[in-house]
């Protein structure tokens, strides 16, 4: 009677508190799912359950259901795919944001299109007042441009167009620069204005400037659009930064991404990002690298600013930004040969190997990773060399996890030392497809069989390859990158160099758990897996399974950080 009396009791204080026979009780119940963990140990599952912001268990719905309490959400995911949230390893946060304020020049089919678009654009405002636009690349234009040096328009008709107005438009790449003669007036440019160290002012036959600033010649028009803005009130640039935030926030959730790594931004911006993340402004978590060029500021802030897992998990700041060269559409990328449609001329090294020497040690000594933008074979051997020399006599056997940004172009001698060094490639699948167009004619076809986006021989060397976008340089949309890694497929239906594509779930992992890896958290995140952080991303489609053709139509359904549904398709 006694044990008949325990029972009752016992059940009855599990009815209570609503508490599975396991004693736990979830806040959130995934069910009917496809889960594709990308965890080694148990690769699918049909349901997960979450207690508070932390994945409790991975099973069957049989075993899941046993966590379900009076007050458990629950999605019957009815068959939809749920793969972990999906990492961002390379983009740009503020820039995104800003990028959805400007005008969009992505789209833009001839430079004609975008004497258009700046022309009504002009009509509706005071004279004075910027013009400021994104996404332009000439070697997309369809015609090319007339006339053109190196493939760039002049700046004639476009300051025809705009009389009153200063223009900046920001290439695609972010690289270079478009500006109107306006501009150029309120900036001092004129013949006699000498290139900058690490940049190029694109000058016609007789030595007159066309309008497009290259590398660090960008700053002779970026200063003066940066003294406008600054007229502006503290108040009007804290709204400003809060809207671009919010706008990323929005465009990275609604595209299924739970972590955004941002690369480069400053003390100050990095001091914004907090408290926008304490007033739930920024809702994907946030790895931030720091930009700063200026040595003495660098020294004195660098270790104040080793931030790891703050606002449970919603900052972290542990790594450096650098920039050794430039991007391969402008002709800024470090080739170890002249480019194949600019005899003589091998790009750009924006930054001094001493200077960088210096600025790398410095993140070193504070235990700071370091990421390095380097797009063109010699620029990238560059980096490597420099690596392996603060390495010392660690390099073999490090777990310092130094990156380099976008690796697009290799010298096949520098693609195994990427795993010798245990240096991740951090590189971005839609650059490949984006850029192909223009690759053998920079580069010539065997220069670019050999080493453009290798990520099949350097996946086969034991590299780690993180993915990304480069966004607002491409769209943050993760599908369309997934699909090239995968396919290398082009508009056109033609694959470039396919011997280099990634599998599915190599791609897969790229987007997560190596995403993860390169930021030092793939213990907390990038699989499905107990213990780990609950975030997710719900796709209507299972990409690592369906037909190529199909992998485009896929829609993100729900994002889930935390636990907590922060996007819905359905809302």
């Amino acid at each position: 009677m006694e044990k008949l009396v325990f029972f009752l009791f016992s059940i009855s204080i599990l009815i209570m508190n609503g508490c599975s026979s396991k004693g736990k009780e979830a806040d959130l119940v995934l069910l009917n799912g496809n889960v594709i963990t990308v965890d080694k140990n148990k690769p699918h599952a049909q349901a997960v359950a979450v207690i508070r912001d932390t994945i409790a268990a991975v099973g069957s719905n049989k075993e899941i259901k046993e966590y379900i309490g009076e007050s458990t959400q629950i999605l019957d995911l009815k068959g939809e795919t749920v793969i972990p949230g999906i990492i961002e390893s390379h983009a740009h946060f503020f820039a995104v944001g800003n990028s959805l304020m400007e005008l969009d020049l992505s789209t833009a089919k001839n430079w004609d299109e975008i004497i258009a678009r700046a022309a009504e654009k002009a009509q509706s405002l005071r004279p004075g007042e910027w013009i400021v636009g994104r996404g332009w690349h000439q070697e997309k234009w369809d015609p090319p441009a007339m006339p053109n040096v190196d493939g760039y328009p002049v700046e004639t008709e476009l300051s025809k167009a705009t009389p009153r107005n200063p223009v900046i438009f920001f290439h695609a790449s972010g690289h270079a620069l478009f500006a109107n003669k306006y501009t150029m007036n309120l900036a001092g440019i004129t013949s006699a204005t000498p290139d900058p160290p690490g940049g190029r002012i694109v000058r016609d036959s007789t030595g007159k400037p066309i309008g497009v600033f290259e590398e660090d010649a960008e700053d002779l028009i970026n200063k003066v659009y940066e003294k406008y803005l600054a007229k502006r009130s503290p108040e009007e640039i804290l709204e400003t930064y809060k809207k671009q935030a919010e706008l990323a926030s929005q465009e990275a959730i609604s595209h299924g991404i739970t972590s955004f790594h941002d690369a480069g931004e400053s003390f100050k911006m990095i001091d914004l990002i907090k408290k926008f993340i304490d007033e739930g402004i920024i809702i994907p978590r946030m790895y931030v690298m720091v930009y700063e060029d200026n040595i003495d500021t660098l020294k004195k802030y660098l270790p104040k600013y080793k931030i790891i897992g703050y606002h449970n998990n919603h900052l972290t700041v542990r790594a450096y930004k650098r920039y050794i060269d430039g991007a391969l559409g402008s002709r800024g990328a470090l080739m170890l040969s002249p480019y194949n449609d600019k005899p003589g001329y091998s790009g750009l090294m924006v930054t001094p190997l001493k200077t960088l020497e210096k600025e790398m040690r410095i993140a070193f000594k504070d235990g700071f990773q370091v990421c390095t933008h380097a797009i063109g074979d010699k620029g990238n051997r560059l980096v490597l060399n420099l690596y392996e020399k603060i390495f010392g006599d660690k390099a073999a056997n490090n777990n310092f996890r130094w990156r380099i940004e976008h690796a697009q172009h290799l010298s096949t001698k520098d693609i195994p030392r990427f795993a010798k060094l245990k240096v991740i490639a951090s590189m971005q699948g839609i650059h490949c497809t984006s850029d192909a167009p223009f690759v053998i004619k920079r580069l010539g076809y065997e220069r670019a069989k050999r080493g453009a986006y290798a990520w099949r021989k350097l996946l086969d060397a034991g590299t780690v390859i993180c993915n990304g976008t480069d966004a607002p340089v491409e769209k943050l949309n993760p599908i369309p990158n997934y699909y090239a890694l995968v396919t290398r497929r082009l508009a056109n239906g033609k694959e470039f160099f396919p011997e280099e594509k990634m599998t599915r779930m190599e791609a897969l992992r790229a987007y997560t758990i190596n995403g993860a890896y390169a930021a030092f958290e793939e213990n907390i995140k990038g699989s499905i897996t107990p213990g780990k952080l609950a975030d997710f991303t719900i796709l209507s489609k299972d990409i690592t399974a369906v037909p190529d053709s199909e992998i485009l139509s896929t829609k993100i359904l729900d994002t889930i950080i935390g636990g907590k549904v922060v996007y819905s398709a359905e809302e």
